[in-house]
């Protein structure tokens, strides 16, 4: 068939998708050319000798930010009316009064999210962010490279970054087929579709009946079911090094058995070094009684805080540090990149970890790929006080919805609870991977080793 494949990064997520695994061999295998048109600052060709376009032009319009936040406001409570439902309103973020431009800014986009809150106001929203974005530079520079390209479709790796639209743009008035993938678990019911594209590729059966809830102008026939290419590396036997060398490798005690405490980012849960603490503190108490115990701490990748110094500092006698291996290529958070290492990483840190603990992070499918049990956090710490988040609200958003039971994770709802409930599972008599693999099933869909192929076979399809 041998099709021209536009292959679409507008920043660095999509990278250990589309980049890292298999994907590109897959799709040249089907006979496909592949080019990747590059946003970012990693660089494909250098790196992986990858064909590559960089889109030199960054500039989005100076407005449409503004638009795309009332757009997420004015989605949000359309969500809220149309499902009776309050949660919609924790996904927003407050509105900035500090200082006479800020509140000028915040009054101005109140008043349109006020003039636009409905299914009608939506579609003028959008429409308006579609044409400040053609009357871009950016616009125009992509089109030519577009026009001088001749792609058959361009595929864009993520639904929700705002430097994507005018290139979508430009594709589409060209005539260009053009698909975007949905790229997390939880994006759709955050109002996170900022581009709107001729098909979708999904994780799932739950992602399609979604993106058709809360998008009406979104059609079934548009809709790929294809599962996400983010966990295929924990398939792949290859990657998998012996205990005995990864321990060599990152000095780990070969006597122990290590539980992974996976990091999170500040906004999600902005306590996270006091439940890294509570961890310390049960993994102490359980080695008096016998056991030999040891954390691996494994950051957020875009976490730069010094938050959890202290407590690792204090600890440092059973906490092992294994940090991601991102890459940062600039000094903005959106300038520090995954690595193809990093998967490797992943995977042998899931594979030699007893179980994973954290807060509401999507690493319980991560472990259960490897059989692995996930504890996560659900109490407040003391530390909790008024301006601080508190991270019991992330269990009630729309994707916690998804689990078929209670006990697709193992929920810790008390620190005095903590130690117990870890020797319990020490003890082989607590584990959510059975229910876990349920969840991860409706979740990142039913074949989550083939959907590099599966989405092959959507861009086939649509090309045809």
């Amino acid at each position: 068939m041998n099709k021209k494949i536009l292959i679409f990064f507008p920043d660095g997520v999509g990278l250990r998708n589309f980049a890292f695994t298999q994907f590109k061999e897959i799709g040249e295998q089907r006979g496909n050319q592949i080019i990747y048109w590059n946003n970012t600052a990693f660089p494909l060709q250098e790196e992986l000798g990858y064909e590559e376009v960089k889109i030199k032009t960054q500039k989005i319009h100076p407005l449409t930010p503004f638009y795309c936040r009332i757009r997420k406001h004015i989605e949000l409570n359309v969500a809220t009316k149309k499902f009776s439902d309050s949660v919609y309103q924790t996904y927003k973020f407050p509105f900035n009064y500090s200082g006479i431009k800020n509140t000028l800014i915040t009054l101005f986009v109140r008043m349109l999210i006020a003039l636009n809150s409905s299914e009608k106001g939506i579609l003028r929203i959008r429409k308006r962010i579609n044409s400040l974005e053609r009357s871009t530079e950016k616009y125009n520079y992509c089109k030519a490279q577009l026009q001088e390209i001749k792609p058959d479709l361009v595929f864009c790796t993520t639904q929700r970054a705002t430097q994507s639209i005018s290139a979508l743009l430009a594709a589409q008035d060209l005539g260009i087929k053009t698909v975007a993938f949905v790229y997390s678990w939880d994006n759709v019911p955050k109002a996170m579709q900022v581009v709107e594209t001729d098909y979708y590729c999904v994780w799932s059966d739950l992602m399609k009946k979604e993106v058709l809830q809360y998008y009406p102008f979104v059609n079934a026939s548009q809709i790929f079911v294809t599962g996400t290419p983010q966990f295929e590396p924990h398939y792949d036997t290859s990657l998998l090094h012996t205990r005995e060398d990864f321990f060599a490798q990152y000095n780990l005690d070969s006597a122990k058995k290590y539980i992974c405490f996976s990091g999170d980012d500040e906004t999600t849960s902005p306590l996270d070094q006091y439940y890294l603490e509570d961890l310390a503190n049960a993994v102490r108490s359980l080695n008096t009684k016998g056991y030999n115990l040891g954390i691996i701490y494994r950051k957020c990748p875009v976490d730069t805080t010094s938050r959890y110094d202290a407590v690792i500092e204090t600890n440092k006698d059973i906490i092992a540090i294994i940090d991601p291996l991102w890459q940062a290529i600039g000094k903005n958070w959106n300038e520090v990149f995954p690595t193809k290492a990093d998967l490797q990483l992943l995977h042998n840190v899931c594979a030699h970890s007893e179980l994973v603990t954290n807060v509401c992070s999507s690493t319980v499918f991560d472990f259960v790929a490897h059989n692995k049990p996930c504890l996560y956090y659900n109490y407040e710490q003391p530390q909790l006080k008024k301006g601080i988040r508190d991270i019991g609200q992330n269990y009630n958003y729309v994707h916690f919805r998804s689990m078929p039971s209670l006990k697709a994770a193992i929920f810790c709802t008390a620190k005095n609870q903590l130690e117990n409930q870890l020797e319990v599972i020490f003890k082989g008599n607590l584990s959510n991977v059975s229910e876990g693999k349920k969840w991860y099933s409706i979740v990142a869909g039913k074949t989550p080793t083939k959907a590099s192929e599966k989405i092959w076979e959507a861009i086939d399809a649509i090309v045809r």
